[in-house]
């Protein structure tokens, strides 16, 4: 596998977002940014949220679903 392909987030806070992904990535992460109060300068604060391949689906669009099990 070389290239780029296109690929649909399922579930959670991206659900429905298209990305493109190359190489098929067994995993792909999206962060969203968090207020913090109080937080040094040069501080960041982001949620992380973790979307695995579907192997059963096999030519474009790809599909990942959420894993709401990682943190």
């Amino acid at each position: 596998m070389s290239g780029w392909e296109v690929a649909v987030l399922d579930g959670g806070p991206a659900d429905g977002m298209r990305v493109k992904v190359a190489d098929r990535p067994r995993v792909v992460q999206v962060t969203y940014p968090c207020r913090a109060e109080g937080a040094a300068a040069g501080v960041r604060v982001e949620g992380v949220y973790v979307y695995r391949l579907d192997h059963g689906v096999t030519e474009e669009p790809l599909r990942y679903g959420f894993d709401i099990a990682c943190p």
